[in-house]
């Protein structure tokens, strides 16, 4: 197949490689208005910009179909990470392999030596990670004075990385009759003003709009109890079951206790972060493309430039700093035309935000539960029944053994120890919390749940907690707080059991609750022990002292049939104190509203039974 544009070297490394058509940033590059010009690119993750820049700087590269030979170099590709400049590497040299195309990758982590080595010898294009190129040409290893074009992929996550100061001096060290060629996922005002400084007459492509986008990506958000997240991440692993998957962690800490729980659990994981040597970091993507490992768990930067063919789930364990973050982790799926499915696991306290930064990336998400354990063993069935159904060719020693099996045993036996076999292959699911949001009832009003909060404003009259510690959490009804999420929270941050915590009361933007004052200072000593270093753990929640108690106002009573008292005197004497309690109203000497008398803890109210 032949590509307009183009020459025919690369035209025919094309169609090799199985092309039938460009990308629109592709295109783009290589019209006639774009030949020999600076360019400043705009264009999603996975949308072929490595390819992109490959075939833009052909014309100052290939002369009769050939690279010609050089002492310096003619092409000089700076991105950010070690991962992504080996990938552009490997892009590169099929793309230039017919051309005979010498290249030098330059990254951190490798033998300095024999990469000074390789640029002695001659090399046509150098690939390279900020830092290292900024080491080889202060020692005068690399030599930029033939240099014809430069490229800057990733540009606005070089910068976010702190290596303006590299780039700056890198870029000072190329002849100026140079062509700059920059791309970047977004342009923030940082990559205008480097353009602005290295570029003369920049040609503007932004194909953002014109691409699939997230068209190939099937987003997910997936609502938790704080206490769920890594049942959630075992869960939805074991639910799609997908050729490899990808989980983002944010700090290197998380991907070391993520990884090493679910290789105890039996996934085969592979873990990335920056606490990775480069040989360890080869051999972990290389059990990834051997299908030796299913399952990698990275922080951002780690995965950058990772480009996995069989890469299908990106799940989101920690939520991404902004909108850039969260469309460079999920386009690590949905490339090349496959498609991909991007799950974003959501502490409740954290809906509001993911929410907002889900709007500000135009991108449209389903919101759902985690999957529980019956939702995997249902679909485990499924796949079963559906891989034992498809018609196959047997082998006569399987026939034989199947027919030794059908003299020995019943067939319903049979079935049973196959499924069992079959199960026992696969890590188990995990039983969640019942922590979903209430449903509705038929008349679609929300369905009442346990009552945790109290009318008395003396707090919880359980034995136990006559003299009880209230604490603050940051969140209330705004945050979708609930109690059957919040109580596992406390019982996992203070070390506590459920049956040492009293009342519990929900506020607008805060919750209430009280601790034994025999277990108060045990109790926030292991909060303190379990937050970080903002006072919050991971999905934000942060729990503090309140010496002072609710600060809700009471309950209002009626003070006659069809009448309320006064607000601004309801509930207490003329003077502002608090009013003795109400004489008995009802036949007995009860009360005639029974809704107002103490209940014992988690028990329903009369007029909420069903």
């Amino acid at each position: 197949m032949t590509f307009q544009n183009l020459s025919p070297v690369l035209s025919d490394a094309l169609a090799a490689r199985g092309y039938e058509a460009l990308t629109p940033v592709q295109t783009h590059v290589t019209e006639a208005e774009a030949k020999g010009r600076d360019l400043l690119v705009s264009a999603q993750t996975g949308s072929g910009k490595t390819v992109a820049f490959g075939l833009a700087m052909a014309d100052e590269l290939i002369e009769d179909g050939r690279l010609p030979f050089a002492t310096s170099p003619l092409a000089l590709i700076i991105a950010p990470t070690r991962e992504l400049a080996l990938q552009v590497s490997r892009e590169l040299a099929w793309l230039y392999g017919k051309a005979g195309a010498r290249i030098a990758t330059c990254v951190g982590g490798m033998d300095a030596s024999k990469e000074r080595r390789a640029l002695s010898q001659g090399v046509q294009i150098v690939v390279g990670t900020p830092g290292r190129l900024r080491d080889h040409l202060e020692r005068g290893a690399l030599d930029l004075t033939a240099l014809r074009v430069a490229v800057l992929d990733e540009a606005d996550e070089m910068l976010d990385m702190g290596f303006r100061d590299d780039l700056e001096e890198i870029l000072d060290g190329t002849p100026e009759t140079r062509r700059t060629l920059l791309f970047s996922a977004t342009l923030p005002k940082p990559i205008v003003q480097l353009a602005k400084r290295y570029q003369r007459d920049a040609l503007r492509i932004s194909t953002v709009g014109e691409d699939r986008g997230h068209g190939d990506i099937a987003y997910q958000a997936v609502t938790v109890a704080p206490a769920d997240i890594e049942g959630a991440v075992i869960n939805l692993l074991r639910l799609h079951e997908a050729e490899t998957a990808m989980l983002f962690c944010a700090t290197r800490d998380n991907v070391r206790r993520l990884h090493a729980s679910l290789v105890e659990r039996g996934f085969a994981a592979v873990a990335l972060s920056g606490e990775h040597s480069q040989n360890e970091r080869n051999h972990a993507l290389q059990a990834l493309r051997d299908r030796r490992a299913r399952v990698c768990v990275a922080t951002d930067v780690a995965a950058r430039g990772i480009d996995l063919p069989t890469l299908s789930l990106v799940i989101h364990v920690e939520i991404p700093r902004d909108a850039e973050a969260l469309q460079h982790r999920s386009g690590r799926t949905g490339r090349a035309g496959k498609k991909g499915t991007a799950v974003i696991i959501v502490p409740y306290p954290r809906r509001r935000r993911v929410d907002g930064m889900l709007r500000g990336a135009r991108i449209e998400a389903a919101w759902m539960d985690a999957p529980t354990a019956a939702d995997v063993r249902a679909r485990d069935q499924e796949r079963l029944m559906e891989k034992l159904l498809t018609p196959q060719e047997h082998e006569p020693e399987d026939l034989e053994l199947a027919q030794r099996l059908m003299a020995e045993r019943t067939p319903e036996d049979i079935a049973a120890s196959l499924v069992r076999s079959h199960r026992a292959l696969m890590p188990p699911p995990e039983d969640l919390l019942d922590n979903g949001p209430r449903g509705r009832d038929a008349a679609g009003r929300p369905e009442r749940g346990e009552r945790f909060e109290r009318p008395e404003r003396g707090g919880d009259r359980r034995e136990g907690f006559e003299d009880a510690v209230w604490f603050r959490l940051n969140i209330g009804r705004h945050q979708n707080a609930d109690p059957r999420w919040i109580l596992p929270l406390l019982c996992r941050r203070g070390h506590v059991s459920k049956n040492e915590i009293g009342a519990i009361r929900i506020g607008p933007k805060e919750t209430m609750f009280n601790i034994p004052r025999a277990i108060a200072d045990r109790f926030a000593e292991a909060v303190t022990r379990t937050a970080n270093q903002d006072g919050e753990d991971d999905s934000g929640v942060s729990i503090t002292p309140a010496p002072d108690g609710p600060t809700y106002p009471p309950r209002r009573d009626k003070s006659g049939p069809g009448e309320r008292a006064p607000r601004s005197t309801l509930g207490r004497a003329p003077g502002g104190e608090r009013s003795a309690p109400r004489g008995p109203r009802g036949p007995g000497g009860q009360g005639g509203n029974d809704r107002y008398k103490p209940k014992p803890y988690g028990q329903r109210s009369p007029r909420r039974a069903k």
